[in-house]
């Protein structure tokens, strides 16, 4: 059987994984914003006596290595062996993807260009002459719609009928006496020797010392006489404008446009990115991200509630039935049980809401927009536009903020985007923020106690966007000094998102993710609260001791020992934190939940809760050390325990400080 490996470039957002996962049928999500992918995918497709063997790389506007999804794409197409390169291009944006084929043409001789988004390209009124750019570029270019799943019959059979060329030269002007003396210094080099001499020429580190230890670069007499004679020419920028002088030849006459399509996404985004209403858009969609998730998640998570506890009673007798001992069968029970069903049913709900609506804004291209508009108070701190982009993430769920750092290249600004992505309250934590909102600050009820909670909640999160902000700027003027990188925030085009893809990918990827790494913390977490409420010493629970321990600590920030020592039990998951208060409050020897929040009001009230209570409980809870599964990732992200005890510390310090703030004025 045949086996042939093909390479899968594009730029980013050109629905590369789209076409991937249906060659493959593998289910790669396809978000539309930039950066999604750090990594390359494999997979296979076995047709007509022939292996297909995909690999799909990091979507990169370049294979001029300097960001990490740059390095990722280009190391692997100069190292691994491969058959074929398609590059996937934009048919609604063909001048960048034109570019990349170019810069591709330069080191492999395979090249087949499939253009998508062709039905795209259609509505907007852009008419792509195929034979004349087929012409142009001397290799097959292939049309696809891989929404309308168009072209892929086409693009096989282009794939296996490709022909070798030669590396395409492109003459560099000035350049070209200087790139023969690097060349007769590079030896055994399997690649094109003049892409290999003008990244020595442009002092690519990454590239001069992978093949100095390779013994393929000299960098000898003629090396250095050709950098002397370059000394006053900006190299990266010859090269780029060569390249674009190319680029324009090669599309002379292949793209007609009809502008009405171009000009509303325009207005559009003239609106979204507007210095007077893209903030306050940006506070309107969140709040309806958050109303629509408060009210729809209150009744689900009543339902899961009563269907688990109708349970214990069952569990006990078959304990008992089987001859368990008392004390086991309560550990199990009212320590682990209660602990693990009080964490689904309270994170569900809300999370089965929550994260299909982000996604569907994310495949619709808004979230870029919202980075965009962050975009200059980040630079003001001396931050990455990108970190906008993890925030958002952060919203969802710290961990995954944290690892959507991976798309910030400097390791500077990534480290100030993990340090402060926990400064924004994830889903986690927004049942028990809105449940403490719902009873001290809204007295309304209905669908206007809603919408007034929704939109307090709001407000919390503006002033946890304000503190990213403000420790952002104090990180970078000490523990991360530095000056703030230029970067490309590409702005997608908006496209309406794949219902089905999208609740699928966000259902499975993301909230089945995120609460099976909670149900796994939660299982140990309930058998220490469990031993906390039951083991005595002297004849006194050992919760009573630690609770009055921290009792003056709690007095300090306006709150009490239960209330810091049920943040503390939260470490695990931060549903666990009000199901603790009220172990404490109540003297119970297990997790103990509520029948509604009038209730849990009463109680809370009854032990000495006032707004003021309510108002410091918010702000720690907000501005507290990570949960551990998000200390977990810093952990991995960062390889360092330090930045990842700085993670731990710095947010209880804005915490407490806040609380000693409140405490003080009132």
């Amino acid at each position: 059987m045949r086996e042939i490996k093909i390479l899968l470039i594009g730029t980013p957002n050109v629905g590369k994984s789209s076409i991937y996962n249906f060659l493959t049928h593998n289910h790669e999500h396809t978000g539309n914003w930039a950066g999604k992918t750090v990594d390359f995918t494999r997979g296979e497709l076995v047709e007509n006596d022939v292996r297909y063997v995909f690999y799909d790389l990091p979507g990169t506007y370049s294979i001029i290595s300097k960001s990490k999804e740059e390095m990722v794409a280009t190391d692997f197409i100069m190292e691994e062996e491969f058959d074929v390169a398609v590059v996937v291009c934009d048919a609604t944006s063909l001048d960048k993807g034109i570019n990349l084929v170019t810069q591709v043409e330069e080191i492999c001789k395979k090249v087949v260009v499939c253009v998508n988004l062709i039905d795209e390209a259609l509505k907007k009124g852009i008419d792509i002459d195929f034979l004349r750019l087929e012409s142009n570029l001397n290799c097959p270019v292939v049309p696809v719609s891989a929404k309308k799943k168009m072209g892929f019959k086409e693009l096989l059979k282009a794939i296996r009928e490709v022909k070798e060329k030669d590396y395409l030269e492109i003459n560099y002007g000035i350049l070209e006496k200087e790139i023969e003396l690097v060349e007769e210094e590079i030896e055994d080099f399997k690649g094109n020797k003049r892409w290999l001499s003008l990244r020595v020429l442009e002092n690519n580190e990454h590239y001069i010392k992978m093949y100095q230890k390779k013994g393929v670069l000299k960098l000898g007499d003629k090396t250095k006489e050709a950098r002397e004679m370059l000394e006053n020419v900006d190299v990266s920028l010859e090269i780029v404008l060569k390249i674009m002088k190319l680029v324009k030849m090669r599309l002379k006459n292949v793209v007609k446009r009809k502008d009405r399509e171009e000009l509303k996404e325009r207005r559009i985004d003239r609106i979204l990115t507007s210095k007077i209403w893209g903030i306050p858009i940006m506070m309107g969609l969140l709040f309806g991200l958050f109303y629509l998730t408060i009210v729809g998640a209150n009744y689900p998570s009543s339902l899961l509630f009563d269907f688990f506890q109708s349970l214990e009673e069952g569990m006990f007798k078959f304990l008992n039935f089987i001859h368990v001992p008392d004390i086991l069968s309560s550990l199990l029970v009212n320590g682990i049980y209660k602990t693990l069903y009080w964490v689904i049913s309270v994170m569900m709900p809300p999370m089965l809401i929550f994260f299909p609506l982000f996604s569907f804004l994310e495949d619709l291209g808004v979230l870029p927009r919202i980075a965009f508009n962050i975009d200059r108070a980040f630079s003001k701190c001396n931050a990455c536009g990108k970190q906008g982009l993890t925030m958002c993430m952060g919203i969802g769920c710290n961990a995954v903020g944290v690892t959507g750092a991976r798309i910030i290249d400097s390791k500077r600004e990534r480290l100030i985007a993990i340090l402060t992505n926990v400064f924004i309250p994830c889903n986690g934590k927004f049942p028990t923020l809105i449940a403490i909102i719902t009873m001290f600050m809204v007295r309304l009820s209905g669908v206007y106690g809603s919408l007034f909670c929704a939109f307090l909640l709001t407000l919390f999160i503006f002033l946890g966007i304000m503190v990213t902000f403000g420790v952002s700027f104090i990180l970078s003027k000490t523990l991360l000094k530095g000056e703030a990188s230029s970067f490309t925030l590409e702005l997608p085009p908006y496209r309406v998102p794949k219902i089905i893809e999208t609740l699928v990918y966000s259902v499975k990827n993301r909230a089945i993710y995120v609460l099976m790494r909670a149900v796994k913390v939660a299982i140990p977490a309930g058998a220490l609260i469990w031993l906390i409420a039951n083991i005595r010493i002297n004849g006194i629970v050992l919760l009573d001791y630690l609770v009055h321990f921290l009792n003056p600590l709690g007095v300090m920030l306006g709150l009490d020992g239960i209330i810091i020592l049920a943040l503390m039990l939260g470490f695990p998951a931060n549903e666990i934190v009000i199901p603790a208060m009220l172990m404490s409050y109540l003297h119970t020897a297990s997790l103990t939940q509520f029948v509604n929040l009038g209730e849990l009001k009463t109680i809370l009230l009854m032990n000495g809760w006032t707004l003021k209570t309510a108002v410091s409980f918010i702000i720690l809870m907000m501005f507290h050390y990570p949960c551990s599964t998000t200390l977990l990732t810093i952990k991995k992200e960062t390889g360092s325990n330090f930045y990842t005890l700085v993670a731990f510390i710095l947010p209880l310090v804005v915490g407490i400080i806040f609380c000693l703030i409140i405490n003080f004025i009132f």
